[in-house]
């Protein structure tokens, strides 16, 4: 049987500032490796494997301070807030 209800997801702190420190940090160290932040920061969100994230300046340990959930939430409020 298929739930029909939308799951919610509440966050109660912001942490806007812990996640753009953390992203500014993790997309320096992809673009100084020579990847691909984007590819990698997906690969990183879609399956969960902290292995898309190159451990260069210690980024992988860093990114994975964070839950996915936290990081996801206050990029896309981020990403919707500027399209107002």
């Amino acid at each position: 049987m298929v739930d029909s209800e939308t799951a919610r997801f509440s966050f109660n702190m912001d942490k806007t500032e812990d996640v753009k420190e953390l992203m500014t940090f993790v997309l320096s160290a992809l673009e100084e490796k020579g990847y691909n932040p984007i590819n990698q920061l997906v690969g990183y969100f879609m399956s969960g494997d902290p292995t898309y994230i190159t451990n260069y300046k210690g980024a992988r340990g860093i990114i994975r301070r964070m839950e996915r959930d936290e990081l996801l939430e206050v990029i896309i409020r981020q990403y919707c807030e500027r399209l107002k």
